[in-house]
């Protein structure tokens, strides 16, 4: 039964990242890409790291998923736009991606499986922990810079991206809080003696 439903959510992976590519309606995408992390999160309960697969089917499904399906249903975008751009790039494309292709093939034509590669592992995750507490030990103890410096980097990632696409449009009124604070009352406000029967 394990062995079936590996093959089941491999297959459902694969197939999920397939369609989410290829699909031509980016809500489709979207509910493929759905798809293959909740195969992806199959996979991790058959390996025995269940709080990985909870955090894979909350953070990814239940937040980056569904905020991807949310922009993309509220958004106006021109996708014949969009598709002309990607094809004007396409054959620099398809270089960069026989060029990944063939650093792949080099990396996985030499590789070897390590005899003492299940010992090492062994010794990385005691048997006498949950796994959930072997990866709080491993990720804070062991590689808690490296975990902190990743951090750091996407911190740098998420600025530079809202840096990027950040744009000052002069047509938008804004609110100056420094004007609204030092205004002089006496000038922002005035008084109008209306007599009876008189209109302003």
């Amino acid at each position: 039964m394990s062995v079936f439903a590996f093959y089941l959510f491999a297959i459902s992976v694969i197939t999920g990242g397939l369609f989410t590519v290829i699909s031509r309606n980016p809500v489709h995408s979207v509910l493929w890409l759905i798809l293959s992390f909740l195969s992806a999160a199959g996979l991790f309960v058959l390996l025995g790291a269940e709080f990985v697969a909870m955090l894979l089917i909350i953070v990814y499904v239940g937040a980056v998923a569904v905020l991807f399906l949310f922009v993309v249903m509220m958004l106006d975008v021109d996708f014949a736009e969009l598709k002309a751009e990607m094809a004007r790039y396409l054959p620099l494309a398809l270089l960069v991606g026989v060029v990944i292709l063939m650093q792949f093939a080099l990396a996985f034509g030499v590789w070897e499986s390590n005899a003492a590669a299940e010992s090492l592992r062994a010794q990385a995750v005691p048997v006498d922990r949950h796994n959930t507490e072997a990866l709080g030990l491993i990720l804070y103890d062991q590689y808690f810079l490296l975990f902190q410096l990743a951090g750091l980097i996407l911190l740098v990632a998420m600025i530079g991206a809202i840096v990027l696409t950040l744009r000052h449009r002069e047509d938008v009124k804004r609110q100056d809080v420094l004007a609204q604070i030092y205004r002089d009352p006496a000038a922002a406000m005035e008084l109008k003696d209306v007599k009876p029967g008189q209109g302003l």
